[in-house]
């Protein structure tokens, strides 16, 4: 089940808001060029940011998350038309039909056991034409990036269009490697507060390495991620045919 920051209409209707500019989507737009991708299947596409910039740029896109709140708001934006949306996940999904894959974010670490994570890669390879690629990022264990997940580091209010005034933060729940559990926090100038959790599993270099190489994946590069030098690995990959 999707966390309530996704499936919750109240909370969806304002994470663009909370979001705020994507810059970190930049070098996946500029990978579909590098690779020449006609076709992109964008993993947990949540409001469609991405999806819709591409499908702006001419891409055939397929937006799949299982948020149907989420995929409700993304339908609402310019471009949305162009974009194939499906509220589910990769295992529905026809084989051999698109030149790359996306997950961005952190959507690769919310597969929090090798079973789930597994089924997820093996679902994505059979959705690939021969010679496309998967790319993904993750969080690097090693920078410990959830001693910033506090209230102190991550209170804002923001003024939502259409919603008004909304204060949100973040706090750490629970640090138990290779799992971090948090909770976002949500209070709406009614007074109305709402609170979703969540939960990421931070993998090993290595480990995701290997995890790749048994579902039929080669690992073609692991790159930086430009919006975060030195705290992710962008995953690149193709099916071993």
């Amino acid at each position: 089940m999707p966390d309530e920051i996704f499936a919750n209409p109240k909370l969806a209707q304002i994470y663009d808001a909370f979001d705020g500019v994507r810059n970190d989507l930049d070098h996946y737009v500029a990978m579909v060029d590098e690779f020449a991708a006609k076709s992109v299947l964008d993993v947990g596409c949540g409001t469609g940011t991405l999806a819709t910039i591409l499908a702006a740029n001419g891409v055939e896109v397929t937006g799949v998350d299982p948020a149907e709140a989420s995929i409700a708001i993304a339908r609402t934006k310019p471009g949305a038309e162009r974009v194939n949306w499906i509220v589910g996940d990769v295992t529905s999904l026809p084989p051999g039909q698109v030149d790359l894959a996306l997950m961005t974010g952190n959507v690769a670490q919310v597969f929090l056991t090798d079973d789930d994570w597994s089924a997820n890669l093996v679902a994505l390879r059979r959705a690939l034409a021969p010679e496309a690629k998967l790319v993904f990022e993750v969080r690097d264990p090693s920078r410990r990036a959830w001693q910033e997940w506090n209230r102190d580091a991550s209170y804002t209010k923001i003024n939502v269009a259409g919603v008004g005034e909304v204060a949100g933060w973040v706090d750490l729940v629970e640090v138990s490697l290779p799992l971090v559990s948090f909770e976002h926090t949500y209070q709406f100038d009614d007074g109305t507060v709402v609170t979703s959790q969540s939960t990421l599993r931070f993998r090993e270099r290595d480990e995701i390495e290997a995890s790749l190489v048994k579902a039929g994946y080669g690992v073609l590069d692991i790159r930086d991620a430009p919006d975060r030098p030195g705290k992710e690995f962008v995953f690149v990959c193709g099916p071993v045919v």
